[in-house]
């Protein structure tokens, strides 16, 4: 397949100085609108940093193209962004070039995203060593998936390695264990550089104290009901109360800035509902084998029976 008939994805993980946080996320926001307006461009992911495993902030940025991606990489546009905002970095930037018909940062519960500078002519001996070490990882506990990127000249000198786990305890027991440090000294003589980044994805960070530590993450469509639950009501509330009568109403604000400040309310606010939820259902969640699919049962018909109340009692009240 071209590389011009795959959507590709940048994956950027850098580091924040902690009083930054807050106006990195509002300069990242910004830099979302600039990128919107570029060829091929299809979405933006913002991951937070989550530590002590992911101490990173990891930006997801799709595109059509690996041509598109490559456009947007050495744009002014971009470098301008870049130098405004040198001030809230610490040390460098990973950047790194995936394919989306594999891209493990943009599905996985938990994935480590592995950058390695090879020396000069020790390319074909590393390939070599990443065969053994990939067949050594697939038997790994909780593994996803993987995913390996050689490095593209002039675009992205590392060779980059992309880990897709089912829960943090997995992972961390491979990237710990000894066979694996077995062989990144056997890997040693042949690199110059190495990073290892860990990046959480999805909704699981906001159902990270409702499921027992090293437990792979609740199943999707439970933590998308529960989501569901909560940002229904955030969603019309605010557009009944706040939204529509003010907003739009006494500040005449324009409909695309009134529903801009609306998400973002409704996401700051979902953000709180949904672990204070999460906690309640932690026996939906997370229940034990022995008669899940009773839980299972019990739980959605309780969900479902709140969305009926809600949409009653939101249908008279309007």
């Amino acid at each position: 397949m071209s590389d011009a008939a795959s959507s590709v994805s940048i994956v950027t993980q850098t580091c924040v100085r902690p009083e930054f946080a807050e106006a990195f996320a509002r300069w990242q926001g910004e830099t979302s609108q600039v990128i919107s307006g570029f060829p091929g461009f299809i979405e933006q992911q913002l991951m937070p940093p989550h530590p002590p495993l992911q101490v990173d902030w990891v930006i997801l940025q799709r595109f059509a193209s690996l041509d598109d991606a490559k456009r947007w990489l050495g744009s002014s546009e971009r470098q301008s962004r870049i130098e405004g905002a040198t001030h809230m970095f610490v040390g460098r930037d990973d950047v790194h070039i995936v394919r989306d018909d594999a891209s493990a940062a943009r599905t996985a519960p938990v994935s480590a995203v592995i950058s390695t500078r090879v020396k000069p002519g020790m390319e074909a001996e590393y390939r070599k060593w990443e065969q053994k070490i990939a067949a050594a990882q697939s038997k790994a506990v909780g593994l996803q998936g993987y995913r390996f990127e050689p490095a593209v000249p002039g675009v992205q000198e590392d060779f980059v390695a992309i880990l897709r786990f089912d829960s943090e305890a997995n992972l961390e027991a491979w990237l710990s264990s000894p066979e694996r440090r077995r062989l990144l000294d056997e890997a040693a003589p042949l690199t110059a550089e190495f990073h290892t980044r860990v990046a959480e994805n999805g909704f699981e960070q906001w159902f990270r104290d409702a499921t027992p530590r090293g437990a792979p993450p609740p199943a999707a469509w439970k933590m998308n009901m529960i989501v569901l639950l909560t940002l229904y009501p955030v969603v019309f509330l605010w557009s009944l109360l706040v939204g529509t009568p003010i907003l739009t109403g006494t500040l005449n604000l324009s409909f695309p800035i009134a529903l801009f400040i609306g998400n973002a309310f409704s996401v700051i606010l979902t953000s709180h509902l949904v672990p204070w939820s999460a906690k309640r259902l932690s026996w939906w969640l997370t229940p034990p084998k022995a008669g899940r699919t009773l839980v299972d049962l019990r739980g959605a018909t309780l969900l479902v029976a709140s969305y009926t109340i809600m949409i009653l009692v939101f249908w008279k009240g309007s």
